[in-house]
Order: structure tokens, then C-alpha cells, then sequence
């Protein structure tokens, strides 16, 4: 069973992942998620997690201390892939999330204000991932996406195991347009080819759709 540790300021928000198909794989053991307040391992009297940056600028950084000790105290020998969520960091794709699908045990530790003290990434963090070219207000909104996407490729969490196996990324391209009934919708019509039962220009068309779409809309996909 894999292990999602999450360390965060914001433990609360965490209760929308115990809805819906991912409560259901929770409640099933298809993985388990513990969620860690970094407020609980801050040594200042007020539990306070940031302070100014030396050099000066904008915004607040993340402080060393509480996340160093946090980090050791829930991966004491150091088994767990820690992630750090950061827009610096490698851009999430599909074959990272199923390398990462493979992994046993992942800590993610999530950043906010102006991100963490470069030593915490140095001393503590196996790898930073980013979800886009875009910055969020919190990383906890990072962790939500890197949980949902690496979860469906757990045994037990979608009803369907084929259901990965045609959707977009999964083969390098966009997925195909999809239907379903009824045939006629305020007069747009399901192409016939699906209504033909013939397995192979079915599968022929959605290949060539899937190439359609992805010259148009992603054509960098085209390129890897």
C-alpha cells in the first residue's frame, strides 16, 4: 500500500480528499494519507513557520527549524521519496507520475509565501516538482494534483485498471474525443464509425483524432 505523508500549514483542507473516488480508495487501503501540521514542530512561542528574507524583498520565506524537524520526525530514516512542490522544480508529466506511482512511501512538503530556505531543499528534499508554468497562492493545491494523479495509477483506487490506458499522455497524445447516448444531441450527431461496431476503424479514427487534436492544441507533444 503507498504511503502519501504531507506536510502543510493548512491540515484542514485536506478533508476534500476523503470525498468521492479517492475517500473510497482510502476507505479500501489502496493508500494511505497522514497529514502533518508544521505548526506542531515550530519551537517559536507563537508557532510561527516564516520570517524576512536576508538580502531583503518581498513576501516572507519558510524558516528552517520547524520544517527540518518535522521532516526527521516523520521520515526517521530517511525511506520516504520527499517531494517538494515548487514552480522551480521539474514539470510534472505522465511518465513521472507513473515513475512516481512505483514509489512505496512520498513525503510531500509544500511551500508557500516566497518558498522554503534553500538549506531545507539542500539537507532534506529528494526532488521538486512543479504542476505548471504558474505560480499558486499555496503548495498545497500542488500536493492535491501530484496525490489525484499518482492515485489513479494504484491498484484498487479506479473501479476500471484499463481506465489509464487510453487517456491523454498515456500514449504521447491527446486523448480522442469521447461520446455517449443519445446519438442525436440538439442536432449533433455521434460520428458513425462509432455506431459501425467495426473495432479497427474505430480504433483507426480515434488514433487519427488523437493526432488531430494534439497537432493543434500540443504540438510540443508531437516533438519529445
Amino acid at each position: 500500500m503507498m504511503i502519501f505523508d504531507v506536510l502543510t500549514l493548512f491540515p484542514e483542507i485536506y478533508s476534500v480528499l476523503s470525498e468521492s473516488v479517492l475517500g473510497r480508495a482510502q476507505n479500501d487501503n489502496a493508500f494511505k494519507l497522514n497529514v502533518y501540521n508544521l505548526r506542531d514542530y515550530s519551537k517559536d512561542k507563537h508557532k510561527k513557520c516564516d520570517d524576512t528574507p536576508y538580502g531583503g524583498g518581498v513576501g516572507m520565506v519558510m524558516t528552517p527549524q520547524p520544517l527540518h524537524d518535522a521532516i526527521t520526525a516523520i521520515d526517521p530514516e530517511r525511506k520516504a521519496h520527499r517531494i517538494y512542490l515548487s514552480p522551480k522544480g521539474t514539470l510534472l508529466n505522465q511518465r513521472h507520475v507513473i515513475r512516481l506511482s512505483k514509489i512505496q512511501q512520498v513525503l510531500l512538503v509544500n511551500g508557500y509565501y516566497e518558498g522554503l530556505d534553500e538549506r531545507i531543499i539542500a539537507l532534506d528534499i529528494d526532488e521538486e516538482i512543479s504542476i505548471g508554468d504558474y505560480v499558486l497562492t499555496s503548495g498545497d493545491f500542488a500536493s492535491f494534483v501530484l496525490i489525484s494523479t499518482i492515485s489513479r495509477y494504484l491498484p484498487g483506487v479506479l473501479g476500471n485498471a484499463d481506465s489509464t490506458i487510453d487517456e491523454s499522455f498515456s500514449n504521447g497524445l491527446l486523448e480522442y474525443p469521447q461520446y455517449t447516448r443519445p446519438r442525436n444531441f440538439l442536432g449533433l450527431n455521434v460520428p458513425e464509425v462509432l455506431l459501425s461496431g467495426n473495432h479497427k476503424k474505430i480504433s483507426d479514427w480515434r488514433l487519427a483524432q488523437s493526432n488531430q487534436i494534439t497537432q493543434i492544441r500540443r504540438p510540443d507533444l508531437l516533438s519529445d
